[in-house]
C-alpha cells in the first residue's frame, strides 16, 4: 500500500469531518513492580496528575525471579477522556520537550512514550516522601464512527478505509497536538 503524503491526508480531512482524527483516551500507567508503600506512592502521584482515582492492577501469574505472586497488586493506571485528557496530555508532553519518536506510533496511529521522572512535568513538585516515579503515557486515536466496533447492539468491524494509519497519526500529533516527531 502506498504511503499518503501530508497534503493528501490534509485534503482527505478537509473533505469529510468523519475522517478527522480525535483523541479517544490518554492512559497514564506506572508499574513499581511491588505492592505496599511503593504502590501507594505511585497511586498518589497519578491521582494528583489526573484528579481521578487510579485503578490498581494485579499480577496474572507468579514469577519467582522477580518476586511477584499471582494476585499481588503490581501496577497502577488511570484513563482520561475528553477535555481532561487533552489537558493532561499537554502537561505530560512538556516532560519530553514535546518530542516523540516516529517508532512510538503503531499501525493504527496510536502512540506511546515514557516519562523517566514525574517531576519533569510542569507544576509537579518533588516531595521526599514520594520520591521519583516514572510512567508510560499511551494515547489512543480514533475517528468518528469507531463506536460501531464497541457498541453492544449491532456491533460490526470497522472498514479498512475508516481506520487510521501511522502517517495520519503522526500528522495529527504534529498539527493538532504541537508535538515534534523525530525519526530516531
Amino acid at each position: 500500500m502506498d504511503e499518503e503524503t501530508d497534503e493528501e491526508i490534509r485534503g482527505k480531512w478537509n473533505t469529510s469531518v468523519m475522517l478527522l482524527p480525535r483523541i479517544h483516551s490518554v492512559r497514564l500507567h506506572s508499574c513499581p513492580g511491588s505492592g505496599g508503600e511503593a504502590l501507594q506512592r505511585v497511586n498518589s502521584v497519578l491521582e494528583e496528575l489526573s484528579n481521578q482515582k487510579p485503578i490498581v492492577h494485579k499480577a496474572k501469574k507468579t514469577i519467582r525471579n522477580f518476586g511477584i505472586k499471582k494476585g499481588e497488586p503490581i501496577a497502577v493506571s488511570v484513563t482520561l477522556r475528553g477535555q481532561k485528557a487533552m489537558e493532561v496530555l499537554d502537561r505530560v508532553a512538556e516532560a519530553v520537550d514535546r518530542k516523540i519518536k516516529a517508532s512510538s506510533f503503531d499501525r493504527l496511529g496510536n502512540f506511546s512514550f515514557g516519562i523517566k521522572e514525574h517531576i519533569d512535568i510542569p507544576e509537579v513538585k518533588y516531595r521526599a516522601e514520594i520520591g521519583i516515579i516514572g510512567m508510560d503515557v499511551n494515547v489512543s486515536l480514533e475517528r468518528k464512527g469507531y463506536r460501531i466496533g464497541r457498541r453492544r447492539i449491532a456491533r460490526n468491524k470497522l472498514p479498512r478505509r475508516q481506520m487510521l494509519t501511522t502517517s495520519e497519526g503522526i500528522l495529527f500529533a504534529k498539527e493538532y497536538l504541537n508535538l515534534q516527531v523525530t525519526t530516531e
